[in-house]
């Protein structure tokens, strides 16, 4: 069996991995061919070039790279048509990978896509899934609610589980050595910071996180403040908590590999008793550690005028959505204050009630994304087998 699998960016490596992997114990004699990162290398994969080829964030980014990356896609068009494969396997980064699915079907039909991650139709740009089921035969969804959108635009799809709950979570002891190593006492209050991990997120939301803190630590005894930075941007964070009148330990990511700094920021997180985060893929890892958390978000006028237009749902929080509540305080656009944000965190660290409240939802939401069950990489592999038993 010939698999073509491609993934352009680490969240998607660290899938691609993980289904390879899984692929492999259920289907020993499988050939890989395709283009991904560390994650799918170290199950056997060749990438056709340097993933971060395809690492390109924002309009403005893009628009030099465009002669590299339509030269990417002619390269793995042309090795996957080589290759003949029984499936092409596309993970997220639609612009590059269902551009090379678009192509192939164009002069192989019959060619079975499988595409891992469902795009988020439930929340913006409903159209998508009809333009994807074009070239995407299948889908692994990590939501369980996504599969109904995907079949009602003519493609099957299973749910196979976030790779959130694959995360191991840290110790009581590795979490009590960390604590004392960093300088961290338990036995006071701790609030984790997390201001974005790009340096236009850090503009926009480090003075509101910075004024938060100001105000929690007139109210909060003792308090602590920890924020994990993000390698990309520590320089940068640094120099911003210079000019905070609290200003909050920051761990630094550097002299760590990538797997030993998600791992610290997890203790992190396990130590904290609230997190002032903003508003993305953080929520569901706060949940997994069962640490409430305010989450805010603001930007710039055109992207707000863009999603208020275009979305589908009033919370843009997972947690939220999963358990059909509205546990998780949101502060998004013109909301994201520190006026309206201060009473809300100050809430969790004051009242009891209100942090369980979210301690439950947390629980109900990482149960709901497959927490105890089979991994799943082992799922997503399953459902693909099972596709193309279906369709030979």
């Amino acid at each position: 069996m010939r698999a073509f699998i491609l993934a352009g960016e680490p969240s998607g490596d660290k899938l691609g991995g993980a289904l390879m992997a899984g692929l492999k114990r259920l289907h020993p004699d499988i050939r890989f061919q395709g283009v991904g990162g560390a994650a799918m290398e170290a199950e056997g994969l060749d990438s056709l070039f340097d993933m971060d080829d395809l690492s390109v964030m924002g309009l403005l980014e893009v628009l030099p790279r465009i002669p590299k990356l339509l030269r990417r896609i002619k390269q793995t068009v042309t090795a996957a048509q080589r290759f003949e494969p029984d499936v092409l396997i596309t993970i997220d980064s639609p612009d590059f990978c269902l551009r090379v699915a678009e192509k192939l079907k164009a002069t192989r039909p019959n060619l079975k896509v499988v595409h891992y991650v469902a795009p988020s139709v439930w929340a913006w740009r409903p159209e998508r899934a009809e333009k994807m089921a074009r070239h995407v035969d299948h889908v692994l969804a990590l939501l369980p609610f996504e599969p109904p959108y995907m079949t009602v635009a003519g493609m099957s799809c299973d749910f196979v589980g976030h790779p959130i709950v694959a995360e191991r979570q840290p110790t009581g002891d590795e979490t009590a050595a960390f604590a004392q190593e960093q300088g961290i006492d338990p036995e006071r209050p701790v609030v984790c910071l997390l201001p974005g991990s790009r340096k236009g997120e850090l503009s926009r939301m480090g003075p509101i996180h910075g004024e938060v803190a100001r105000r929690i630590a007139t109210q909060v005894e003792g308090v602590q403040f920890v924020l994990p930075a993000a390698s990309a941007v520590v320089n940068q964070v640094k120099a911003m908590v210079e000019g905070w009148e609290v200003a909050p330990f920051v761990l630094d990511p550097r002299g760590f590999s990538v797997a030993a700094n998600e791992h610290r920021k997890r203790m992190v997180f396990t130590l904290s008793d609230a997190a002032l985060a903003t508003s993305g893929t953080v929520a569901l890892e706060l949940a997994a550690a069962s640490c409430p958390m305010v989450v805010g978000y603001k930007a710039n006028y055109l992207t707000t005028r863009m999603v208020k237009k275009l979305a589908q749902i009033d919370t843009a929080n997972l947690i939220n959505i999963v358990t059909q509540t509205r546990e998780i305080p949101e502060f998004l656009f013109e909301t994201c204050t520190p006026d309206l944000i201060t009473p809300a965190l100050l809430a969790l660290l004051k009242d009891t009630t209100v942090a369980n409240g979210q301690k439950e939802a947390c629980a109900q939401t990482m149960q709901a994304l497959g927490l105890g069950g089979e991994d799943p990489g082992d799922r997503a592999a399953r459902s693909v087998l099972a596709f193309l038993d279906r369709t030979d």
